[in-house]
């Protein structure tokens, strides 16, 4: 895995994120929810007519889980194509903090002002994150640095400053965004996970890092600019490393 927390594995329509430990996962992930241990995170790319003559998504979804031979996997789904992932690393202190994400923006909203139907095709689109750290974490770090996630996602859209068109403000997210924090199952974990320690940097990093990137990505192929955003996946390493 050359130092990484998880390796990668892209095959469409399936990316996988494999741990070579058990791990505490957080998500509202919609086959395996809540606090749950697992080495695998896996997103399934979907298209239209799929979902369309689906009469239970989250029964279809499990299938296809199963069927991938990853039943017990925290399982993520997306519109975007998965070959279109960013992954970035930040370390700070003695913790490193890594990112996978996929982003669409076709669905994106404002927090606190929603937009009729009309608006979110069907083709809608979604950003999946995974956060994972190198130290293991209690129950409310884990709460914790699920919050700095979902923070750190919504300042990379922030100062992308996309807006949906005919609409004037910012989005901020959308309506089917999922994150999952990842921590290792074994050892005592750490008790805090906010802005003020090195886990919550490392983590803020690595998000802040890789949403941003694949939102600027996702804007540029968008407007017909492909390839006009140079990747950014690499290893960043924080100040005190």
């Amino acid at each position: 895995m050359n130092g990484n927390l998880f390796e990668v594995t892209c095959e469409r329509p399936w990316l996988l994120a494999r741990f070579a430990s058990v791990q505490r996962m957080l998500s509202w992930s919609l086959n395996r929810p809540g606090l749950v241990h697992g080495r695998t995170v896996a997103w399934l790319e979907v298209g239209n007519e799929e979902l369309r003559h689906a009469a239970d998504p989250a029964a279809w979804f499990r299938r296809r889980m199963e069927d991938r031979g990853v039943p017990d996997a925290v399982g993520l789904m997306t519109a975007r194509n998965v070959a279109c992932h960013e992954h970035a690393a930040a370390a700070c202190e003695n913790v490193r903090a890594e990112c996978l994400v996929t982003l669409g923006l076709n669905n994106g909203e404002r927090v606190g002002r929603r937009v009729g139907a009309q608006f979110h095709p069907l083709n809608a689109g979604t950003i999946n994150i995974l956060c994972a750290v190198s130290t293991p974490l209690t129950d409310t770090a884990l709460l914790e640095a699920l919050s700095l996630a979902t923070q750190a996602r919504t300042v990379a859209l922030a100062e992308l400053a996309y807006r949906r068109p005919g609409r004037q403000e910012i989005v901020t997210g959308t309506g089917t965004d999922c994150i999952v924090v990842s921590a290792p199952a074994a050892g005592e974990g750490e008790a805090f996970a906010g802005m003020h320690t090195a886990i919550g940097e490392a983590i803020g990093a690595s998000v802040l890092r890789a949403t941003a990137v694949a939102a600027a990505q996702w804007c540029a192929e968008a407007t017909g600019e492909r390839g006009a955003v140079t990747s950014l996946s690499s290893t960043r390493s924080m100040s005190g490393t």
